[in-house]
């Protein structure tokens, strides 16, 4: 629960600052944040977050609109412990940010980045530098999705009083 918590935590000033600024209109977010997203797309060769393809944004807009939403939620339940209630919404969660980034992995192995206008990876280290970089963001869902299904504390059904 500790790593679910601080997964989630982590992940409310990352979206906020970083991942969601390719929605934003150009010289709104503070120049300090757009150069550290440069610097990170130059460093790891990821164009997709400064000019991302329309199913890349439609991405984001899910994690601003559905995930960010969330991530309080989810981080108070695992900062708690023992809350049976978040069992539903984190089967939803898991499972939605799973399916993402299948998509994105898939992308960043396959595509080909020699047209994009920023550059993107082109040898296969670089590919699986950038892979490595959003592979925890699948490998943390996975685990809680596991966590939440086998797991018997998550899995007891209360019974209720028949009246």
């Amino acid at each position: 629960e500790r790593l679910f918590a601080l997964y989630f935590l982590s992940h409310i000033p990352i979206t906020a600052l970083i991942d969601l600024q390719p929605l934003l209109p150009a010289g709104i977010a503070p120049r300090a944040l757009t150069d550290l997203l440069q610097q990170y797309a130059t460093s790891f060769r990821d164009p997709m977050m400064l000019q991302p393809p329309e199913w890349f944004k439609a991405f984001i807009y899910c994690e601003a609109f559905l995930q960010l939403p969330f991530f309080p939620v989810a981080a108070y339940a695992f900062l708690k412990g023992g809350c049976r209630w978040i069992r539903t919404p984190a089967i939803i969660y898991s499972t939605h940010v799973a399916t993402t980034l299948f998509a994105i992995l898939a992308h960043i192995l396959f595509h080909d980045f020699s047209k994009s206008e920023h550059a993107g990876p082109q040898s296969l280290r670089e590919r699986l530098v950038l892979l490595s970089i959003y592979l925890p963001y699948l490998l943390i869902p996975l685990l809680l999705l596991f966590t939440m299904l086998c797991n018997p504390h998550y899995k007891h059904v209360e019974k209720r009083k028949r009246k």
